[in-house]
């Protein structure tokens, strides 16, 4: 079946956190059978910072951020089964999404998959006219990279005819334990980028721990930060690209996620960096959230941290032995039921019995040689002339910090959260 997805970016993660969750998923329903198009917008400045080449087991179509260039992507979903608008994209949101429903054929399967359900849940409530709520009647499903029955019961409150969570999950072939890396030696590491609705959270869990144990070394990556005011003990790297993630998290002697507020607060949300942390076999400090203990095990998998003073006192009594068998024990949990694989044969499963066909055989899974399909090709949609344009509130999702200020602190994706 035929698969046109529309999101934010596929080949960057440059402000872009949903990229490792749209991978894994698309790797893996590639291996299953589903012929995928990826379509993305040449915006904020991802081109520049792609972390991969287009792969074999996706198309990527890259279009111009213009009205002309949007018009050509949404008059291919005609060709597609399957038409999903992701959130986020940044750009042309509203007209994307009543796009796909223009646009998509009769029987098409449409799908609008919110990689920040917290934030556009609340989006919602405060605006009578959201374009989501107009088209949720169009819509056969929505899928969530997270939320659990917090998400589900509001979405179905607004009128979705079904919403289902398809949580992030590891892609043990590009995240997995590698030899430690000195750019990134520190006590206590943590990836994310400066967004308006976590930067409090970040202060609390990372940068008052930083403060409160002098003698420990704390590092931070992701963009955003260079402004920031922090301790002495703390330093600063700016953007860590997606292959550079392994040695990032196996290095430090513990790594740290922090949720953003919204997500913390609707809880069942793990990040990309929470499974990618466990794939590494490293060993997790993560903020208390609600449903952490449905995939990893608290004080053995994962250690979980009510506030700065809570990580301070849990590094300082961290021995590495204790360090390495949290981390070991974190991956092998994660392998066994929380792979894009497990992420895979679900949603598989729900699209076929949705469209009443039997669902691909288990056996067929993420990694599987797919050498004897014809390669996917990478395209880019026929240029045309830049028009200036205005971006509505939803559609700041996804954008750098200073821009995020400068329109009033709208809200960047949530998925990786890099």
């Amino acid at each position: 079946m035929k698969i046109a997805f529309y999101g934010s970016s596929l080949l960057s993660s440059y402000w872009n956190g949903a990229a490792t969750y749209y991978r894994g998923l698309l790797r893996d329903l590639a291996a299953r059978g589903y012929d995928i198009t990826f379509y993305e917008p040449d915006a904020f400045d991802r081109q520049s910072h792609k972390d991969i080449d287009p792969p074999e087991w996706a198309k990527s179509v890259v279009y111009d951020a213009t009205p002309e260039g949007l018009a050509r992507v949404l008059a291919e979903a005609r060709q597609a089964e399957i038409v999903v608008k992701a959130s986020g994209v940044g750009v042309f949101d509203t007209e994307l999404l009543e796009g796909i429903v223009a646009n998509s054929r009769d029987d098409a399967l449409r799908i609008f998959w919110d990689v920040d359900a917290a934030a556009t849940l609340d989006e919602m409530r405060g605006d009578e006219s959201h374009v989501l709520k107009r088209m949720l009647p169009a819509l056969d499903m929505v899928l969530t990279y997270g939320g659990g029955p917090p998400v589900i019961d509001a979405y179905r409150g607004f009128g979705a005819r079904a919403c289902t969570p398809v949580y992030n999950a590891l892609d043990p072939t590009t995240h997995h334990p590698v030899a430690p890396d000195a750019r990134f030696a520190s006590d206590l590491a943590f990836l994310g980028n400066r967004l308006p609705d976590r930067e409090a959270r970040v202060e609390d869990f990372f940068l008052s721990a930083a403060a409160l144990t002098p003698d420990a070394s704390f590092l931070i990556g992701g963009n955003g930060w260079e402004t920031k005011e922090m301790a002495a003990n703390v330093r600063h790297l700016g953007h860590v690209y997606t292959h550079e993630h392994n040695a990032f998290n196996c290095t430090p002697r513990a790594v740290l996620n922090v949720a953003r507020d919204s997500m913390a607060h609707v809880g069942f949300s793990p990040a990309t960096r929470v499974f990618e942390a466990a794939g590494a076999a490293a060993c997790l400090i993560t903020d208390e959230w609600e449903g952490i203990e449905l995939f990893l095990k608290p004080e053995e998998e994962v250690l979980v941290a009510r506030d700065g003073q809570d990580v301070a006192e849990q590094l300082a009594a961290l021995t590495p032995e204790r360090a390495k068998a949290i981390g070991q024990a974190a991956l092998r949990r994660t392998l066994q039921e929380n792979t894009y694989a497990h992420r895979g044969a679900q949603v598989d499963a729900l699209w076929k019995n949705t469209l009443g066909r039997a669902p691909s055989p288990h056996s067929v899974r993420a990694g599987s040689d797919l050498g004897a399909s014809p390669a996917p090709h990478s395209v880019r949609a026929e240029p045309v002339e830049a028009l200036p344009f205005s971006l509505s509130e939803q559609e700041q999702e996804g954008q750098p910090f200073d821009k995020l200020r400068a329109n009033g602190g709208g809200l960047a994706i949530g998925s990786a959260e890099q």
